[in-house]
């Protein structure tokens, strides 16, 4: 599958617009395209699933490590692949480009880079900007689409930048306020809240039509040719004497962050049975594991607090023991309330909503061996790779089971408490990939 990787100097120059009017265009020309997400971003892979009509997959070095990220891409398939970056080209853990799209290119085989760029009161000086990112670290930038522009200042850049940095400009995207896309703390509002998506994605779809060389673009491309064991978790379940579990995965407009390897994992050994939180009256029946993942319950806290049957149901099955994984917007569902509004009462205490981050980005998590005695025959502790975003803060009388840490630029390193076991369920703010985190993943289940 040839693939191409779309980046840009930074934040909101441009990438996931470029990106979802790109599929869109190589959708209309009957392509199968594959896409994929830099970094731990759950919202820009749920907009390219709109577009794409499958499943989109992240592509990130520090949760998955080396070898997860490149499993992780093989398991993509179609007949081309568009990995929208993250941040800006270089911009990884701390000050360093280790974690950045950069890095991912580099691990697929120098995988060709189109940096999007939105100029504005430059000519000869953005023709130093893109040296300086072509020679930075060698990386393979293939061509530049200049981002809401005019026509006259696109055929200005467009001769500066090919007479000046050798690389083609594929062309532009004029300046359209239809196209825009509202954000939410430092990412976008999820897809399933734009409600002329569609009419959005159509618009630039036909921009990139009349005013980008697609065609160029396409001879671009490039296969990854590397060789990994895509073999992940079939052989755990021999436990089970191939009788899978039943795994019941929370999934609506308040839980919807989930990554794709995490769901596959628990495809090998059990049989998902989705469910609304806000909708449906109680839990499947039957249920082995439960997972509630991340998102914005905050936002639907009311319809979340009028569906008591469906928090009554969880309550009681979690007091009963149900082994369960909530994981941030899941553990706040979890706590008595959120901002007084009332959720399932498990653990005693309540969230909040803040006016800034609490804590973003990378951070390593070591997890108390307590929380799996029951299962493990010695106790083991577990030290992952993680990553939190959030602008909430949970106040519960819960013991602490999460020892994090988090290292800055400069080898600063900051720690903080998080996690809470009762019971049979964990619950905590940081976001884990399963792909990264095979052992954890086996006890969380109980296949160890």
């Amino acid at each position: 599958m040839k693939s191409i990787i779309i980046s840009s100097n930074c934040s909101g120059g441009g990438k996931t617009t470029f990106t979802l009017g790109l599929m869109k265009v190589l959708k209309s020309r009957n392509l199968e395209v594959q896409g994929y997400k830099v970094g731990p971003d759950y919202i820009d892979t749920a907009f390219h699933k709109e577009v794409t009509k499958k499943d989109s997959r992240n592509l990130d070095t520090f949760l998955m490590g080396e070898e997860g990220m490149k499993k992780s891409f093989l398991k993509g398939s179609g007949d081309v692949g568009v990995i929208e970056g993250v941040m800006g080209l270089y911009d990884g853990i701390g000050a360093s480009e280790k974690a950045s799209t950069y890095d991912v290119s580099r691990i697929l085989g120098n995988m060709p880079i189109i940096l999007v760029l939105s100029p504005k009161g430059q000519s000869a000086s953005i023709c130093a900007e893109i040296k300086g990112f072509m020679d930075y670290r060698n990386a393979n930038i293939v061509g530049v689409v200049l981002n809401s522009v005019s026509e006259k200042y696109h055929n200005l850049l467009k001769y500066a930048i090919e007479e000046n940095c050798g690389i083609k400009v594929f062309g532009y995207i004029p300046k359209d306020p239809e196209i825009a896309l509202s954000s939410r703390h430092l990412g976008l509002v999820q897809s399933m809240e734009v409600l002329n998506l569609d009419e959005k994605i159509y618009i630039c779809q036909k921009l990139i039509e009349e005013y980008v060389d697609v065609d160029s673009i396409i001879d671009k491309m490039q296969e990854f040719h590397g060789n990994v064991n895509v073999e992940l978790a079939g052989k755990f379940v021999s436990k089970f004497q191939n009788k899978k579990i039943r795994i019941g995965v929370a999934l609506d407009e308040a839980f919807s962050f989930y990554y794709k390897d995490n769901l596959e994992l628990l495809e090998e050994v059990g049989d998902i049975i989705y469910f609304s939180p806000m909708r449906d009256m109680e839990l499947p029946e039957n249920l082995d594991f439960l997972y509630i993942g991340g998102g914005y319950p905050e936002i639907f806290k009311k319809e979340l607090e009028d569906n008591y049957s469906m928090r009554k149901s969880i309550k009681e099955a979690l007091e009963k023991g149900l082994r369960c994984y909530a994981e941030c917007g899941g553990l706040m569902y979890l706590t008595r309330s959120i901002d007084g509004t009332e959720m399932v009462g498990f653990f005693e205490g309540d969230s909040v909503m803040t006016s800034k981050l609490q804590h973003f980005g990378y951070c390593k998590v070591e997890i108390n061996s307590k929380c799996f005695n029951n299962n493990l025959k010695e106790e083991k502790e577990f030290q992952i790779n993680a990553h939190e975003f959030h602008k909430s803060q949970v106040n519960l009388n819960e013991e602490n089971v999460y020892e994090i840490e988090k290292r800055l630029y400069n080898g600063e390193i900051i720690k903080w408490k998080c996690g809470y076991f009762k019971k049979n369920t964990l619950g905590g703010y940081a976001h884990i990939n399963f792909i990264g985190n095979l052992e954890l993943f086996k006890a969380l289940v109980c296949l160890l």
